[in-house]
Order: C-alpha cells, then sequence, then structure tokens
C-alpha cells in the first residue's frame, strides 16, 4: 500500500491555488476541527503539550501548528506530502521556533522518526486507507499517547458515512473556483473505533460536530484516541 497518487496531485493543485492568491489561514486562538469557528472543544482534547513532541499529519499551511508551538510549548513535526502546501507553511512560517516542517508521506516519515508523544489531524488523517496509515502511526507514536483527529461525517450533500473501509469521491472546494477530486475514507463512527482497536488503539469518545447553521447538513467527527498496544518496531 501506498499514499492515494490521486490526493497528492489534489493537494498539490490546491496548495498552488492558494499560493496564487497569496493566501494563508491566521494563526487561530485554538484548533479549529470542524468547518466553523468557536464547534468543537479546542486543543484540550490533545492534553497537555508542554515540550512535548507532536506530529501533524498532513500539516497544509502550518497555521495550526505554529499555535500549538506558541501556545503551548510544543514541539511540533508538521508533516505534509503536498509539496505546494509544504511551500505555502515554509514561506510564511518556516522560522517559526518549535516548528519542523517535513515535505514526506507521513508512513515514510515515520519509519525513521522517533516516538511522538501525541499525534492530530484536521481532517487529512481519513485522505490516505487507514489500512496504510493507522500501523505507522501505531508504531510512532509512544504507549499511552493521544491521536486526535477531525473526518468527515455527512458531505454538504446529506450524504452520510460509509459502513465499508472504502474510499469515495469527494470534493475540495474554493469559492469562485472548480472543486477538487479527492479520494476519502467517510466511515461510521462505529467502523473508526473498529478499526483503530484493531491497530492498537482505544477509543475514548467521537464527538459528532454539528454546522452552526441548521439549514447545513454537514457534520464532522472528531475521534480521540490512544496508543495502547507495544509498538512492533525495532525502534522501542
Amino acid at each position: 500500500m501506498t499514499a492515494q497518487p490521486v490526493n497528492k496531485e489534489s493537494w498539490a493543485r490546491y496548495g498552488q491555488m492558494q499560493l496564487d492568491r497569496g493566501y494563508v489561514p491566521p494563526v487561530p486562538d485554538r484548533i479549529r476541527w470542524g468547518f466553523w469557528d468557536g464547534v468543537g472543544p479546542g486543543d484540550g482534547v490533545l492534553g497537555p503539550l508542554r515540550g512535548k513532541r507532536v506530529l501533524a499529519v498532513g500539516s497544509g499551511p502550518g497555521h495550526d501548528a505554529v499555535h500549538l508551538a506558541r501556545a503551548y510549548g510544543a514541539l511540533v513535526d508538521a508533516v505534509e506530502l503536498s509539496p505546494t502546501q509544504h511551500q505555502r507553511a515554509v514561506r510564511y512560517f518556516g522560522d517559526e521556533p518549535g516548528v519542523r516542517f517535513v515535505q514526506s508521506d507521513v508512513v515514510e516519515h515515520l519509519r525513521t522518526a522517533k516516538p511522538y508523544d501525541a499525534a492530530y489531524a484536521t481532517g487529512t488523517l481519513a485522505c490516505d486507507d487507514p489500512h496504510y496509515l493507522l500501523p505507522a502511526l501505531r508504531d510512532g507514536l509512544g504507549t499511552g499517547a493521544p491521536l486526535v483527529f477531525s473526518a468527515l461525517h455527512t458531505n454538504l450533500h446529506g450524504h452520510g458515512p460509509s459502513p465499508a473501509v472504502t474510499p469515495r469521491q469527494e470534493m475540495i472546494r474554493i469559492r469562485d473556483q472548480e472543486p477538487i477530486p479527492l479520494q476519502m475514507w467517510v466511515l461510521t463512527p462505529q467502523l473508526w473505533e473498529d478499526v483503530l482497536v484493531d491497530y492498537g488503539f482505544r477509543v475514548e469518545a467521537i464527538d459528532l460536530l454539528h454546522a452552526p447553521d441548521a439549514d447545513d447538513p454537514v457534520v464532522v467527527q472528531l475521534v480521540r484516541a490512544h496508543r495502547t498496544s507495544p509498538s512492533l518496531s525495532p525502534r522501542d
């Protein structure tokens, strides 16, 4: 198994569009797990971060990683597969203390990285096959380390999650631009829990984050888990 080539191309297109616009999101006061400000629990779900090594999975333009470094003194490795997304991060935040920007497939990165104290992803973890990504995350996290990520549950057409671990096409949308197709694993909460448990994680909670506008059908899952199983990696 490998990372999804179509998704690398899609995120490269997206990153280039944002580079051309000169746009980078502002560094937030707290992580936005969904698509809406003020919805969800913020950073507290990651636990204490002072001086901890944190992995950002699919870090995009890097604004969340910068926030965690500034607010908590976390040491964040912001790993991004897309070269243009990585370029955005380096252009705007390349000298940020406490953040190291890495352009790589996160599975490849984890093969040589020291174990992390925490890992998180905002919407990006579900862009890789869980059977490909989760074993690497298990082996790349210390025992008890939190893995917190958000994933799509219901899209803007009201299409809910799948009961099978298979990808489907979703879209990256930018105002006034043609949508960019993306392969995404949109799983039921129970299926996310099952696959996480299979790969050595304990699921603490899965919350459904709803759009503040009652007419907006989009729902995002926030998954909170911890790594429990002993690593199979010779690095431990």
